[in-house]
């Protein structure tokens, strides 16, 4: 079973409301949206859950579950994303934030990195230009018309598509119909990047329905101007145990989520007994997690006229080393303060 997913295409065009469709047959949305990013792999799901999932469908088990492979990680050079949640070409990325802890920002930001890599950038929503303008700023072309997206898609092949979608539509069947266009149009270089402008998709438990990748953004690190304020903690993807990446990647990742969970833990500690309370061994712990938090911050090319720092961005290979280093203590000499903003560590 380690070699099979869930059909998450298949779930979502067949349930559309999947966060009420669950609840309806017993399942927490929690669990079904873990299954659909593989944060639970299929080996490990209950044998009900996923014969409910396929009564939903209306399909059979054989097709619920199906063999991984053929999917490809888009690699954007920002640390944080390409670590612990990595976009998948082809697939729907959902971003979930409340209104200004930079969700907007980050789409552009992703648009005018994947331009770089020969992509058109183009975003689907309605509503006032205005309310969007972050959003748009690096998009070559928007539309609230689902039809003249469809035509530009068409119009650019064979060039690879990221579209930004707003999550009003990309829940309407407006949507849905733009699907049934680009399948049957045999279109299948378009990457989705849904966001939700009016910040309620945050207290929603499945805010998109099945999704490859999930970037969650945290208002602690937006509150402290970490940006991007990407939770690494939460913030998942199918990607990581999927593609045949650099075998070291999943057990950087794995190592990292632990070593910052247990730092933010003991800050609790800190903050009430003071640091000479800890072990220390749990000093260190602590130390190396608010650094690794901190390397984990980085300067954004669209951010540029307003942060007054040159944008940067860091190969995966060269985020792992530096992730590994860290967390190995070869950065124990440096101040929190030395990691915030850089690009890549010089240890």
């Amino acid at each position: 079973m380690d070699d099979f997913k869930l059909n998450v295409d298949l779930l979502r065009k067949r349930v559309p409301n999947l966060t009420v469709a669950a609840r309806s047959v017993g399942l927490r949305p929690a669990t079904v949206s873990n299954l659909c990013t593989g944060k639970i792999p299929v080996a490990r799901a209950e044998v009900r859950t996923l014969v409910r999932l396929a009564s939903l469908a209306s399909c059979k088990l054989d097709d619920l579950i199906i063999q991984k492979g053929g999917e490809t990680m888009i690699e954007t050079g920002i640390k944080v994303l390409d670590l612990f949640a990595p976009l998948v070409k082809g697939g729907k990325t959902g971003l979930v934030a409340r209104a200004g802890m930079g969700q907007q920002v980050m789409l552009a930001e992703l648009f005018f990195r994947l331009k770089k890599q020969g992509f058109r950038t183009l975003f689907l929503a309605d509503g006032r230009k205005s309310s969007i303008a972050d959003a748009i700023a690096e998009a070559e072309f928007y539309s609230s018309s689902t039809d003249e997206i469809f035509d530009y898609i068409e119009a650019s092949q064979p060039a690879e598509v990221i579209l930004g979608v707003d999550r009003s539509i990309f829940l309407s069947d407006k949507f849905y119909r733009l699907e049934e266009q680009l399948n049957e149009s045999g279109l299948k270089n378009v990457t989705f990047a849904v966001i939700d402008i009016s910040g309620e998709a945050v207290d929603e438990d499945l805010p998109y329905g099945p999704l490859e990748t999930l970037w969650e953004f945290d208002m602690e690190l937006a509150a402290k101007h970490a940006y991007p304020a990407v939770n690494p903690l939460t913030s998942i993807s199918t990607m990581v145990e999927e593609l045949n990446l650099d075998n070291s990647h999943m057990e950087v990742q794995q190592h990292a989520r632990k070593v910052i969970r247990r730092s933010k833990e003991l800050a609790f500690v800190v903050e009430q007994r003071g640091i000479t309370s800890l072990s220390e061994s749990d000093t260190t712990i602590y130390e190396r997690g608010k650094k690794l938090a901190a390397f984990l911050t980085q300067p954004l090319f669209v951010a540029e006229e307003f942060s007054g720092k040159a944008g940067k961005s860091v190969p995966l290979s060269n985020t792992l080393e530096n992730v590994k280093a860290i967390m190995e203590g070869k950065a124990d000499n440096l101040t929190v303060e030395k990691l915030e903003y850089i690009g890549e560590l010089t240890v």
